[in-house]
C-alpha cells in the first residue's frame, strides 16, 4: 500500500475524484488502482477563497509499486496498522480505579489479554449519571457522586468527545479504531481534528463496558477507593467501600486512573505518604461568541458548508506579565456547562453534540499557573487554590450554582455587566451578571484581558463586545502528578500501583489518556 501525502482535495470530493488525484500524484493510469482511502483529512482554510481538504490518501495499486514510488513525490510505501493485544499468563485480577478513557482502555486491553480485571467506579453508569447531570443542569441538584466529573466515562462524556492529541504514540490508532468499533462515526479515523460529539459518546462507553464484561472483567459501580494495603512495598490488596460496606480486593496490581478532580482520592493518597507534587495548570473563564461569527472569521463565504461543518480556533499568546494565555477545548456549535462536583463550589466546562449545532461556540480562555501561585507547600496546593476559586465563583453567581457572567466589553472595563447583547449565555441551570474581575487573581484577569486584544487581531471578532464570558474554569488538568518510574510506569514507592491518565499527571484529553491506559495495562500484563 502506498501513502500519497499532502493531496489537495474539493470539499464536495467523492471517491472518483480521489482517485482522479491519485493518479495525477503518482502517475498513473486510473486502472491501476485498485482501491483508495483517505487515512488523514484536515482543512486547510489559509485562503478564505479557496478551502479545501488537506489529506493523506492510500491507494492499493495493481501495478508494482516499488516503480510507482521511483516517479512520486510526497509517497512511501506503508503497512495497515495493527496492534498486537499482549497475552496473559496467569496471576490475581488487576484491579482499574476509575471509568474514564484512561481506566476503560486500561481495562478493555486487560480484559482482551484474558486478565479479567476488576474495574471500580464512584459515580454510576452512563445512563443514570446522564439522568443526574440532566437534572443538575435543570433545577441544580448536585449529586456529588455522579456529576460533569464522575461517573462512567469521566469528564470527557460531558464535553466535546474531541480526539485531537499531540501524542505520536501508535497506541492512538488502536484507541480510535475500538472508538468506531464500539459505535462512533468512522470519520475519527481520518479528521485530523476528530470528535465524537457527547450524545454519540455515551453509547461508545456503554459498549466498551459490555465488551470489559463479556470477556469476564467485573464493573463496579458506585464504588471508591479508600485505601490499599503493602507488603515488602508491594500492593497485596485494595479497600474500597461499596453501598456504605468496606470491602477488600486482593490484588498485586491496581491501575490508579481515578481522574482530576477526584480530590478526596488525593488527601487519601497523601495521607498514605505516597510521593505527589503539585503541578502547574490553568485558570480562566469561558468565552462564548455566536456560532454564526466564528463560522465567518474561519471560513469566509464557505460559511455554512455542510462538509466543513462549525469552526475550530485554537490560538495562544505571550502577555507582557510572563504568562501565557490559551484557547482550550473549544466547543463549536456548542454550550457552557456548569461542571461541579462539590457543594458550595462552582467550575465551568464546554460540551459540544455530534452536529455541533448550537447557537454559540465557545472555548476556555485560560492563563498558566504554577506551584509559586498556590500559596501552599503542600502538594495537593494547587487543589486547594482550585477550591478557593470555585468557592468565589460560587459566592458570585449568587449561590444554587448560578453561574456569574460578563460580557467582554464590561471585563476589560472592570465593571459589573448590567445588561446582555446578541450573545446570550448558554449554561443552566441559570445565571448571574456578574464582574469576574472580582475573583480572578489580578494577573490571571490581566493576562486573560490582553489575550481578548491580542486574539481579536488573530481571528476577527473573537474581541466582540458583546461576547460573554462564564466563571470559572479551574479544571483544565490535574493540580498533581503522582510520582512514578519512568520505565515501570509503577509509584515510585510501591510496586504494583500504577498511577495512570490526566488525574495522575500524565495525559491531557481523552485519547491521550487513553493511550497511558494502554501503556500500563500492557506494564501490568508484563510483569
Amino acid at each position: 500500500m502506498i501513502r500519497v501525502n499532502n493531496v489537495h482535495i474539493p470539499l464536495d470530493y467523492d471517491d472518483a475524484a480521489v482517485r482522479k488525484k491519485i493518479c495525477r500524484e503518482l502517475r498513473i493510469e486510473n486502472s491501476a488502482v485498485k482501491s483508495v482511502s483517505i487515512f488523514r483529512r484536515s482543512v486547510d482554510a489559509r485562503k478564505k477563497d479557496n478551502i479545501f481538504f488537506l489529506c493523506a490518501v492510500d491507494a492499493v495499486l495493481n501495478i508494482n509499486e516499488d516503480a510507482v514510488l521511483k516517479k512520486a513525490k510526497n509517497a512511501a510505501k506503508v503497512k495497515p496498522y495493527k496492534y498486537d493485544v499482549p497475552k496473559w499468563n496467569g496471576g490475581a485480577s488487576p484491579l482499574v480505579v476509575g471509568m474514564g478513557p484512561a481506566g476503560l482502555f486500561a481495562a478493555l486491553i486487560l480484559a482482551q489479554s484474558g486478565a479479567k480485571p476488576i474495574v471500580i467506579e464512584r459515580g454510576r453508569d452512563v445512563d443514570s449519571r446522564t439522568a443526574d447531570v440532566n437534572k443538575f443542569w435543570t433545577d441544580g441538584t448536585l449529586d456529588a457522586s455522579s456529576n460533569v466529573q464522575f461517573g462512567e466515562g469521566g469528564a470527557g462524556t460531558f464535553s466535546d468527545g474531541k480526539l485531537n492529541t499531540g501524542t505520536k504514540d501508535s497506541r492512538q490508532r488502536k484507541v480510535l479504531e475500538e472508538f468506531v468499533s464500539h459505535g462512533a462515526p468512522e470519520d475519527i479515523l481520518c479528521d485530523a481534528k476528530p470528535h465524537i460529539g457527547t450524545d454519540k459518546l455515551k453509547l461508545t462507553v456503554k459498549n466498551l463496558r459490555e465488551e470489559i464484561i463479556g470477556l469476564g472483567g467485573r464493573v463496579m459501580f458506585e464504588t471508591k477507593l479508600t485505601g490499599f494495603h503493602t507488603a515488602d512495598g508491594k500492593i497485596t490488596s485494595a479497600e474500597v467501600e461499596h453501598d456504605g460496606k468496606t470491602e477488600i480486593i486482593e490484588t498485586d496490581s491496581v491501575i490508579l486512573a481515578i481522574g482530576h478532580s477526584a480530590r478526596d482520592t488525593f488527601e487519601m493518597l497523601c495521607d498514605k505518604k505516597l510521593p505527589i507534587e503539585a503541578k502547574p495548570f490553568s485558570v480562566g473563564a469561558r468565552i462564548e461568541h455566536l456560532r454564526e461569527e466564528i463560522d465567518r472569521a474561519q471560513y469566509g463565504k464557505f460559511a455554512g458548508n455542510k462538509a466543513l461543518g462549525a469552526a475550530n480556533y485554537k490560538m495562544n499568546v505571550h502577555t507582557s506579565n510572563g504568562r501565557g494565555a490559551y484557547t482550550f477545548c473549544m466547543c463549536p456549535g456548542g454550550k457552557v456547562v456548569n461542571a461541579s462536583s462539590e457543594e458550595n463550589r462552582l467550575c465551568t466546562n464546554g460540551m459540544s453534540e455530534f452536529a455541533r449545532s448550537d447557537r454559540n461556540s465557545n472555548a476556555a480562555l485560560l492563563v498558566g499557573v504554577t506551584p509559586e501561585d498556590y500559596r501552599s507547600d503542600s502538594p495537593l496546593g494547587g487543589m486547594y487554590f482550585q477550591r478557593r476559586l470555585e468557592e468565589k465563583a460560587f459566592e458570585l453567581g449568587g449561590g444554587g450554582f448560578c453561574a456569574p457572567v460578563q460580557r467582554v466589553c464590561d471585563f476589560i472595563q472592570n465593571k459589573k455587566s448590567d445588561r446582555l447583547g446578541v450573545v446570550l449565555p448558554s449554561i443552566g441551570p441559570d445565571y448571574t451578571l456578574s464582574d469576574l474581575n472580582t475573583i480572578l487573581p489580578g494577573e490571571i484577569s490581566q493576562s486573560m484581558k490582553e489575550a481578548i486584544a491580542d486574539m481579536g487581531r488573530k481571528l476577527k471578532g473573537f474581541d466582540d463586545p458583546d461576547a460573554v464570558l462564564t466563571g470559572l474554569e479551574t479544571r483544565s488538568s490535574s493540580p498533581v502528578r503522582i510520582l512514578r518510574n519512568a520505565e515501570t510506569l509503577e509509584s515510585v514507592a510501591v510496586r504494583g500501583l500504577y498511577p495512570c491518565g490526566e488525574g495522575a499527571g500524565y495525559a491531557g484529553g481523552i485519547i491521550s489518556a487513553a493511550v497511558d491506559g494502554i501503556k500500563c495495562a500492557e506494564k501490568v500484563i508484563e510483569k
